[in-house]
């Protein structure tokens, strides 16, 4: 699989503090990739890095080969990246349906707007829930319409800031369900996550970074049976 996205030694420093540090990612055309590490790792500031809301301090951004490190994130989008952050930002105030028009209309005209809008409201299983205003959704279900708002520009790239947080098992099972299919239909995912049994459902590879470095990187069983990972992520410090 050739290399869709592609960092190498790329840098932030906050005052005195490098938050990421030379860090060399790459995300592979077709796979889910997931990115961890305990708190203060750096996932976040990699994540804002690469979806163009942090300037680096250094290094360099290839996307799709080309290079984007100085690009706002609105070029990034044009070229194919969607961004889904960690708190839902849905329209509240505007019904599930209107949501997902907004999202597809500078995209998709006439009858093919109600089509798509279709497609996504059954792909999210949110059909029941169309004429619902987002705001009385569930946070699950609000979860999911973004992520449709997200994928309703059909990116080549969708990097997704922690889908589960605030979600129950039952919730973050079936997200997992939703981003496999969406793989499946050829979608390339970057996700920043730090609950195991969801990394478990979808990784392909996985990149674990620790005080802004890349720590380890591999498939999910290389990552679970890796005891300095299960000491610095999971917690298994020794005790005297």
């Amino acid at each position: 699989m050739s290399a869709l996205l592609q960092t190498t030694r790329l840098s932030k420093k906050f005052g005195g503090h490098a938050a990421v540090s030379e860090v060399d990612l790459t995300v592979k055309n077709g796979e889910i990739h997931c990115l961890i590490g305990p708190n203060g790792a750096g996932k976040s500031t990699l994540f804002k890095l690469v979806v163009g809301t942090h300037e680096p301090t250094s290094g360099r951004i290839e996307f799709m080969g080309k290079d984007v490190t100085h690009e706002r994130p609105y070029q990034r989008v044009k070229q194919g990246m969607s961004i889904k952050m960690q708190a839902p930002s849905v329209f509240k105030e505007l019904p599930v349906r209107q949501n997902l028009h907004i999202a597809l209309q500078h995209h998709v005209r006439g009858a093919d707007l109600a089509r798509e809008e279709d497609r996504l409201l059954e792909l999210l299983d949110l059909t029941g829930e169309a004429t619902k205003l987002a705001g009385v959704l569930a946070h699950g279900q609000q979860q999911w319409l973004e992520i449709g708002m997200a994928i309703a520009l059909k990116p080549v790239l969708l990097l997704m800031d922690e889908p589960t947080a605030g979600l129950s098992p039952e919730e973050t099972f079936k997200t997992g369900e939703l981003i496999q299919k969406l793989n499946t239909e050829g979608m390339t995912m970057l996700v920043v996550e730090h609950d195991m049994a969801f990394i478990r459902q979808i990784a392909h590879r996985v990149t674990v970074l620790h005080f802004g470095n890349v720590f380890a990187e591999g498939s999910i069983n290389d990552i679970i049976s890796d005891a300095r990972v299960a000491e610095i992520y999971l917690g298994k410090t020794h005790e005297h």
